[in-house]
Protein backbone atom coordinates (compact mmCIF):
# COMPACT_ATOMS: atom_id res chain seq x y z
CA UNK A 1 0.00 0.00 0.00
CA UNK A 2 1.31 3.46 -0.93
CA UNK A 3 2.19 5.73 1.97
CA UNK A 4 1.09 9.34 1.54
CA UNK A 5 3.30 10.48 4.42
CA UNK A 6 6.30 8.99 6.20
CA UNK A 7 8.24 10.49 9.10
CA UNK A 8 11.56 8.85 9.97
CA UNK A 9 13.32 9.72 13.26
CA UNK A 10 12.11 13.34 13.16
CA UNK A 11 13.26 15.54 16.05
CA UNK A 12 12.86 19.24 16.78
CA UNK A 13 13.99 21.36 19.72
CA UNK A 14 13.35 24.95 20.74
CA UNK A 15 16.41 25.81 22.79
CA UNK A 16 16.79 23.17 25.48
CA UNK A 17 13.19 21.96 25.04
CA UNK A 18 12.83 18.93 22.76
CA UNK A 19 9.26 19.14 21.43
CA UNK A 20 9.49 16.33 18.87
CA UNK A 21 11.67 13.40 19.89
CA UNK A 22 12.64 10.76 17.31
CA UNK A 23 9.13 10.47 15.82
CA UNK A 24 8.56 7.83 13.15
CA UNK A 25 5.29 6.73 11.52
CA UNK A 26 3.63 6.34 8.13
CA UNK A 27 0.12 7.05 6.86
CA UNK A 28 -1.10 4.83 4.00
CA UNK A 29 -3.19 6.35 1.22
CA UNK A 30 -6.86 6.53 2.17
CA UNK A 31 -6.34 6.01 5.92
CA UNK A 32 -7.46 8.27 8.77
CA UNK A 33 -4.96 8.60 11.63
CA UNK A 34 -5.93 10.26 14.91
CA UNK A 35 -3.38 11.98 17.16
CA UNK A 36 -3.98 12.56 20.86
CA UNK A 37 -1.87 13.67 23.79
CA UNK A 38 -1.93 16.08 26.74
CA UNK A 39 -1.37 19.80 26.26
CA UNK A 40 2.29 20.40 25.48
CA UNK A 41 2.80 16.93 24.02
CA UNK A 42 4.02 18.36 20.71
CA UNK A 43 0.93 17.78 18.56
CA UNK A 44 0.80 21.22 16.93
CA UNK A 45 4.57 21.20 16.38
CA UNK A 46 4.19 17.86 14.62
CA UNK A 47 1.64 19.41 12.24
CA UNK A 48 3.96 22.38 11.67
CA UNK A 49 6.74 19.96 10.75
CA UNK A 50 4.48 18.14 8.28
CA UNK A 51 3.33 21.40 6.66
CA UNK A 52 6.80 22.94 6.54
CA UNK A 53 6.05 25.84 8.86
CA UNK A 54 8.81 24.43 11.08
CA UNK A 55 11.85 22.52 9.77
CA UNK A 56 13.20 19.57 11.80
CA UNK A 57 16.63 19.47 13.41
CA UNK A 58 17.04 15.88 12.22
CA UNK A 59 15.17 13.09 10.48
CA UNK A 60 13.28 12.85 7.20
CA UNK A 61 9.75 13.69 6.03
CA UNK A 62 8.51 12.05 2.84
CA UNK A 63 5.33 12.98 0.96
CA UNK A 64 4.26 10.53 -1.76
CA UNK A 65 7.82 9.16 -1.98
CA UNK A 66 9.32 12.66 -2.33
CA UNK A 67 11.68 13.99 0.34
CA UNK A 68 10.10 17.24 1.57
CA UNK A 69 12.16 17.61 4.75
CA UNK A 70 13.47 21.06 3.74
CA UNK A 71 10.67 21.99 1.32
CA UNK A 72 8.96 25.37 2.05
CA UNK A 73 5.38 25.37 3.33
CA UNK A 74 3.78 26.89 0.21
CA UNK A 75 5.40 24.27 -2.00
CA UNK A 76 4.00 21.53 0.25
CA UNK A 77 0.50 22.95 -0.15
CA UNK A 78 0.87 22.65 -3.92
CA UNK A 79 2.29 19.16 -3.49
CA UNK A 80 -0.86 18.12 -1.65
CA UNK A 81 -0.82 19.06 2.05
CA UNK A 82 -4.03 20.80 3.18
CA UNK A 83 -4.61 21.98 6.74
CA UNK A 84 -7.40 23.36 8.88
CA UNK A 85 -6.67 25.42 12.01
CA UNK A 86 -8.14 25.35 15.51
CA UNK A 87 -9.59 28.86 15.19
CA UNK A 88 -11.24 29.48 11.80
CA UNK A 89 -10.03 32.69 10.19
CA UNK A 90 -11.84 33.05 6.87
CA UNK A 91 -11.83 36.20 4.78
CA UNK A 92 -14.89 37.58 6.55
CA UNK A 93 -15.69 40.19 3.91
CA UNK A 94 -15.84 37.55 1.16
CA UNK A 95 -18.63 35.08 0.53
CA UNK A 96 -18.23 31.39 1.32
CA UNK A 97 -17.77 30.65 -2.38
CA UNK A 98 -15.20 33.41 -2.80
CA UNK A 99 -13.24 32.02 0.15
CA UNK A 100 -13.07 28.66 -1.60
CA UNK A 101 -12.10 30.18 -4.94
CA UNK A 102 -9.24 32.05 -3.29
CA UNK A 103 -7.96 28.93 -1.50
CA UNK A 104 -8.28 26.76 -4.61
CA UNK A 105 -6.61 29.20 -7.00
CA UNK A 106 -3.76 29.84 -4.57
CA UNK A 107 -3.29 26.24 -3.44
CA UNK A 108 -3.60 24.65 -6.88
CA UNK A 109 -1.85 27.49 -8.73
CA UNK A 110 -4.73 27.77 -11.22
CA UNK A 111 -7.09 30.45 -12.49
CA UNK A 112 -10.30 30.97 -10.51
CA UNK A 113 -12.37 30.06 -13.57
CA UNK A 114 -10.64 26.69 -13.72
CA UNK A 115 -11.33 25.76 -10.09
CA UNK A 116 -14.99 26.77 -9.91
CA UNK A 117 -16.37 23.26 -10.59
CA UNK A 118 -14.18 21.79 -7.83
CA UNK A 119 -15.31 24.49 -5.39
CA UNK A 120 -18.98 23.81 -6.10
CA UNK A 121 -18.44 20.09 -5.45
CA UNK A 122 -16.64 20.86 -2.16
CA UNK A 123 -19.50 23.12 -1.05
CA UNK A 124 -21.84 20.19 -1.65
CA UNK A 125 -19.59 17.73 0.21
CA UNK A 126 -19.20 20.00 3.24
CA UNK A 127 -22.85 21.04 3.53
CA UNK A 128 -22.21 24.67 2.58
CA UNK A 129 -23.89 24.89 -0.82
CA UNK A 130 -26.87 26.80 0.62
CA UNK A 131 -24.41 29.26 2.22
CA UNK A 132 -22.36 29.85 -0.95
CA UNK A 133 -23.32 33.53 -1.32
CA UNK A 134 -23.34 34.33 2.40
CA UNK A 135 -20.55 36.47 3.85
CA UNK A 136 -18.13 34.30 5.82
CA UNK A 137 -18.20 36.75 8.73
CA UNK A 138 -21.89 36.05 9.32
CA UNK A 139 -21.59 32.27 9.66
CA UNK A 140 -22.34 30.27 12.80
CA UNK A 141 -19.43 28.50 14.50
CA UNK A 142 -20.40 25.17 12.94
CA UNK A 143 -20.48 26.66 9.45
CA UNK A 144 -17.19 28.48 10.06
CA UNK A 145 -15.70 25.08 10.96
CA UNK A 146 -17.23 23.64 7.79
CA UNK A 147 -15.71 26.50 5.80
CA UNK A 148 -12.31 25.89 7.39
CA UNK A 149 -12.61 22.27 6.30
CA UNK A 150 -13.80 23.29 2.82
CA UNK A 151 -10.93 25.75 2.33
CA UNK A 152 -8.42 23.02 3.19
CA UNK A 153 -10.11 20.69 0.71
CA UNK A 154 -10.10 23.40 -1.97
CA UNK A 155 -6.31 23.30 -2.19
CA UNK A 156 -6.62 19.78 -3.65
CA UNK A 157 -4.89 17.87 -0.85
CA UNK A 158 -3.47 14.37 -1.00
CA UNK A 159 -3.25 14.66 2.80
CA UNK A 160 -5.77 16.56 4.95
CA UNK A 161 -4.62 17.75 8.39
CA UNK A 162 -7.40 18.60 10.86
CA UNK A 163 -6.35 20.52 13.97
CA UNK A 164 -8.96 20.21 16.76
CA UNK A 165 -11.72 21.06 14.33
CA UNK A 166 -14.47 19.80 16.68
CA UNK A 167 -13.45 22.08 19.56
CA UNK A 168 -16.11 24.45 20.91
CA UNK A 169 -19.06 22.77 19.22
CA UNK A 170 -22.18 21.47 20.92
CA UNK A 171 -22.84 17.74 20.88
CA UNK A 172 -25.27 18.06 17.98
CA UNK A 173 -22.93 20.32 16.00
CA UNK A 174 -20.05 17.92 16.64
CA UNK A 175 -22.07 14.99 15.30
CA UNK A 176 -22.97 16.99 12.18
CA UNK A 177 -19.33 17.88 11.54
CA UNK A 178 -18.20 14.29 12.12
CA UNK A 179 -20.72 13.14 9.52
CA UNK A 180 -19.16 15.58 7.03
CA UNK A 181 -15.64 14.33 7.79
CA UNK A 182 -16.78 10.72 7.47
CA UNK A 183 -18.23 11.55 4.06
CA UNK A 184 -14.93 13.00 2.87
CA UNK A 185 -12.99 10.05 4.24
CA UNK A 186 -15.37 7.62 2.53
CA UNK A 187 -14.37 9.24 -0.77
CA UNK A 188 -10.76 8.25 -0.13
CA UNK A 189 -9.37 11.38 1.52
CA UNK A 190 -6.29 10.61 3.65
CA UNK A 191 -6.60 12.34 7.04
CA UNK A 192 -4.48 13.08 10.09
CA UNK A 193 -6.66 14.52 12.85
CA UNK A 194 -5.55 16.04 16.16
CA UNK A 195 -8.51 16.14 18.54
CA UNK A 196 -9.45 16.27 22.22
CA UNK A 197 -13.06 15.22 21.54
CA UNK A 198 -12.27 11.52 21.64
CA UNK A 199 -15.68 10.12 20.69
CA UNK A 200 -15.63 12.24 17.53
CA UNK A 201 -12.09 11.19 16.66
CA UNK A 202 -12.58 7.50 17.33
CA UNK A 203 -15.73 7.36 15.21
CA UNK A 204 -13.64 8.22 12.11
CA UNK A 205 -10.03 7.07 12.46
CA UNK A 206 -8.65 3.59 11.80
CA UNK A 207 -5.46 4.16 13.80
CA UNK A 208 -4.57 6.26 16.82
CA UNK A 209 -1.18 7.77 17.70
CA UNK A 210 -0.40 9.03 21.20
CA UNK A 211 2.24 11.69 21.90
CA UNK A 212 3.72 12.58 25.26
CA UNK A 213 6.61 15.05 25.68
CA UNK A 214 7.24 14.83 21.94
CA UNK A 215 7.58 11.05 21.84
CA UNK A 216 5.27 8.45 20.33
CA UNK A 217 4.13 6.23 23.19
CA UNK A 218 1.66 4.19 21.18
CA UNK A 219 0.18 3.76 17.71
CA UNK A 220 -2.37 1.25 16.51
CA UNK A 221 -6.01 0.22 16.73
CA UNK A 222 -7.96 2.92 18.66
CA UNK A 223 -9.60 0.45 21.07
CA UNK A 224 -6.27 -1.19 21.89
CA UNK A 225 -4.50 2.15 22.31
CA UNK A 226 -7.23 3.60 24.58
CA UNK A 227 -7.10 0.46 26.74
CA UNK A 228 -3.34 0.78 27.22
CA UNK A 229 -2.13 1.35 30.78
CA UNK A 230 0.39 4.01 29.67
CA UNK A 231 -2.19 5.92 27.67
CA UNK A 232 -4.75 5.89 30.47
CA UNK A 233 -2.17 7.12 32.96
CA UNK A 234 -0.50 9.75 30.80
CA UNK A 235 -3.34 11.03 28.65
CA UNK A 236 -6.41 10.42 30.77
CA UNK A 237 -4.70 11.04 34.10
CA UNK A 238 -5.91 7.79 35.60
CA UNK A 239 -4.02 5.54 37.94
CA UNK A 240 -4.13 1.97 36.67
Amino acid sequence: MTNVLTLTSVSQSFGALKVTDDVSFSVPKGQALGIIGPNGAGKSTLFNLITGNVLPDSGQITLLDRDVTRTPAMDRVRMGVGRSFQIPQPFEGLTVFENLLTAAAFGQNKREADVQPDCIAILQDTGLLARANQLAGSLSLLDRKRLELARAMATGPELLLLDEIAGGLTEGECLALVATIKGLHAKGVTIIWIEHVLHALNSVVERLLVLDFGRVIGIGDPEVIMASKDVREIYLGLEV
